[in-house]
């Protein structure tokens, strides 16, 4: 296991074998470490999101995250641990030291953050379990991992956030949304259901119109029973469980951030609450950025 302390003797004694690797994802195999115990594989990724995937895991292996960061609201280092994490331990380097940031055995839908040491560098340690037999068998781990502002960070660790993101957004709040939001989407609110053991509610949304979305977690269907082939846009927004969200009447206008494929809620006006504010703003030109209306 890696040391607790500090970290330089324990590198001095260590071969490192750098991977190749695109800019967001790896996906690499750790046989190499089963001739070698001493071999620590390591891999270098430039982006603010992407994927490691660690087939045949072996000893440890090393991922540097040096994004080119163009805003400072990337904050926080997140990861989401694949459904197939186990058998391994999540290490996080800081200011020479290797904290434990996953155990061997903890939960893997559940995301982890942290504050990286440097402003743009993180290192992320992965440490195989040794097999219990003895022989090697086809394990594969891995994680996504994600650059977040540290307030949404908090909130997907404990949702400490739950006042400002329950709360209705301000008329301010609201404009900047439409501009900066990952998805806008106006439609209708089809069901709401509630996991308690997550804290969570998830809205299932019927579509009208999908103005953008960052990728693709609203899909178009086609209607069943119709002899045209009408299609529809639909998908599934999480929110937190304090929030409260219950099925209405009425058309809103959906805007929120996307995270490790899900989509989260963020400002969810009435649609016309909305089209009185933007006019509002517009007429005085303090419109944010131009929304297309209908």
């Amino acid at each position: 296991m890696f040391p607790n302390g500090k970290i330089l003797s324990f590198f001095l004694a260590l071969q490192l074998r750098h991977c190749a690797a695109d800019l967001c994802n790896w996906t690499g195999s750790g046989f190499a470490a089963g001739v070698d115990s001493r071999l620590v594989l390591q891999v270098r990724l430039r982006c603010t999101e992407g994927w490691v995937r660690w087939v045949y895991p072996g000893h440890a292996l090393r991922v540097v995250l040096e994004p080119n960061l163009s805003s400072s609201r990337h904050t926080s280092v997140c990861i989401k641990p694949f459904p197939s994490f186990r058998g391994a331990s999540v290490f996080v380097e800081r200011d020479g030291e290797l904290e434990v940031l996953v155990t061997d055995g903890g939960r893997s839908e559940q995301v982890f953050c942290f504050r990286p040491d440097g402003p743009h560098k993180s290192a992320i340690y992965l440490q195989a379990s040794p097999q219990s037999d003895g022989h090697w068998s086809r394990r594969t781990m891995g994680f996504r991992y994600e650059l977040l502002g540290h307030r949404i960070a908090a909130a997907n660790l404990d949702h400490r956030d739950v006042q400002t993101s329950c709360r209705p957004c301000s008329d301010t709040e609201l404009l900047l949304a439409i501009c900066n939001s990952d998805f806008v989407v106006r439609g209708y609110i089809m069901n709401v259901s509630h996991d308690s053991e997550h804290q969570t509610s998830l809205v299932e949304v019927s579509a009208v119109r999908v103005y953008w979305q960052r990728t693709g977690v609203f899909e178009q269907q086609v209607d069943p029973g119709s002899s045209q082939s009408i299609s529809s846009w639909h998908g599934r927004v999480n929110t937190l469980l304090q929030c409260n969200v219950k099925p209405g009447d009425g058309e809103f206008l959906f805007t929120g951030s996307e995270h490790f494929g899900e989509a989260w809620l963020g400002c969810a006006p009435r649609y016309k609450d909305f089209l009185s504010v933007y006019q509002t703003a517009r007429a005085a030109h303090q419109n944010s950025c131009d929304f297309p209306l209908d």
